[in-house]
């Protein structure tokens, strides 16, 4: 069997480190992953997105895709339920960019205390979801000296031994509160709009509020509601509603914004492709599972940075202030710029 012919494989362009890695064993089409239709993918086996690629009945139906892998750890761009009745696999980059938006959090707090004038040991840090991105902000939080409590409903339930608080127990202890959840559309454990009215009216007067998780989990008219009355006085949002075409008021608003690139980091994006390779090599028995790209360096945590030495290194990796200030005067390059990003360096 000639397998440069008989797999096809369709990739978001955007993707990096991924050219040539798989060519000797596919034949690969790169396009633009919002541009990506059903006509494209009719004849392929699998198809490599980020999060601009809706995998859905609409692009999927008729086509001969058995496998969508996706570089990101979120999966909210792909109909599971469909995949599953039509039997293609779908495989995420689980935790790839953690470390990446672990130092978006922490680079954002420490511009904020540097700002304000305050330390870790003044703050209660609430963490709402604890997975892989919230439970490193759990532990570094706790390892830079804040007060740190977490919230997370489903964890709770498999071990109620763990000192997770409801929410509603939690957000009036919180200086700060960030979310780290995924996007949930029902049941008990629904996310979508999470951070409602109901939400702020609980949080304690004159907090800080992060979202670095999915868009859809802020109600962007609560948060600009509870800015006014003085509920919420600093607020970082990198994931926004109805993505590039955000809320402008709230761009405003908000005291750091960022075009979704929180995980955007050198080692968090090397790891996505590697998981997004290792996962179709396992499937097509490809020779590319212990596969890496030789140009990143994975990097080593550096366990034992204290604050005072986090913050005074991270603008030479992370200037949050700067970004910011860019997109709230170039709202429009929303899109250009998360395709075209410099990545950062993990050093912690």
């Amino acid at each position: 069997m000639d397998m440069q012919k008989s797999l096809r494989i369709v990739a978001d362009r955007d993707i990096p480190y991924l050219k040539g890695v798989l060519e000797p064993y596919a034949d690969m089409r790169y396009l633009k992953g919002s541009d990506i239709v059903r006509e494209d993918v009719h004849d392929a086996q699998v198809i490599i997105t980020r999060t601009r690629t809706r995998c859905d009945r609409e692009l999927l139906e008729g086509s001969s895709v058995r496998m969508i892998a996706t570089a990101t750890i979120g999966h909210d761009h792909i109909d599971l339920d469909y995949c599953a009745r039509q039997g293609i696999e779908v495989a995420t980059a689980a935790g790839c960019n953690a470390r990446a938006v672990l130092q978006y959090v922490m680079g954002a707090l420490a511009a904020l205390a540097d700002q304000d004038g305050w330390k870790p040991a003044d703050k209660t840090l609430g963490v709402v979801g604890v997975g892989n991105v919230g439970s490193l902000i759990y532990r570094y939080g706790q390892h830079f000296g804040f007060r740190v409590l977490g919230c997370d409903p489903p964890k709770k339930r498999q071990d109620p031994s763990l000192p997770y608080l409801p929410l509603e127990e939690m957000l009036p202890q919180c200086d700060i509160v960030t979310l780290h959840t995924p996007l949930i559309e029902t049941g008990e454990d629904r996310t979508r709009g999470l951070a409602s009215a109901t939400f702020f009216a609980r949080l304690k007067p004159g907090a800080i509020f992060l979202n670095s998780s999915r868009g859809a989990v802020l109600d962007d008219q609560a948060l600009l509601q509870a800015i006014r009355q003085g509920i919420v006085t600093r607020s970082v949002i990198d994931t926004w509603n109805h993505e590039p075409d955000i809320n402008r008021e709230l761009l405003k608003a908000v005291t750091f914004a960022t075009p979704h690139i929180a995980g955007y980091s050198r080692q968090g994006k090397a790891a996505g492709t590697a998981d997004v390779v290792e996962a179709i090599s396992r499937h097509f028995s490809l020779p590319l599972k212990a596969w890496y790209p030789s140009e990143v360096d994975p990097g080593k945590p550096d366990e034992t940075l204290n604050w005072e030495a986090m913050g005074e290194a991270m603008p030479a990796y992370f200037d949050i202030a700067a970004h910011s200030d860019f997109l709230k005067t170039h709202p429009g390059a929303f899109e250009e710029w998360r395709n075209h990003y410099d990545y950062r360096t993990e050093f912690f």
